[in-house]
């Protein structure tokens, strides 16, 4: 995964590269999603998918920072995120299943 795929301009591109850069595009983009679905519902919302492309996000880049760099910042900056991410996501699932109590 280290060869080269494009090099010009003083720029290397790598398929972990990649990776990398699909990783902060979905990390990134998942403010977008929240803003958008914000601004539709006029109050603060945070969707699934937000929780979704942050937990992508993050493994793509945890796998870019542990087999691509060996960057133990890059993998302790983006670890975080993956577990919360992950829990929010599980308690969200969890939320889904549980019946409504009606009164």
């Amino acid at each position: 995964m280290n060869e080269i795929l494009f090099q010009d301009w003083g720029i290397t591109i790598t398929p972990w590269k990649l990776m990398g850069y699909l990783g902060v595009l979905l990390f990134a983009g998942r403010w977008f999603v929240q803003i958008y679905v914000s601004h539709r519902n006029q109050q603060v919302t945070m969707p699934s998918l937000f929780w979704y492309m942050s937990l992508s996000g993050s493994i793509l880049l945890l796998g870019y920072f542990i087999f691509g760099k060996n960057d133990s910042v890059g993998i302790l900056s983006n670890l975080f995120p993956a577990l919360i991410a992950s829990y929010n996501l599980f308690l969200d699932r969890r939320s889904q299943r549980l019946p409504t109590a009606e009164h």
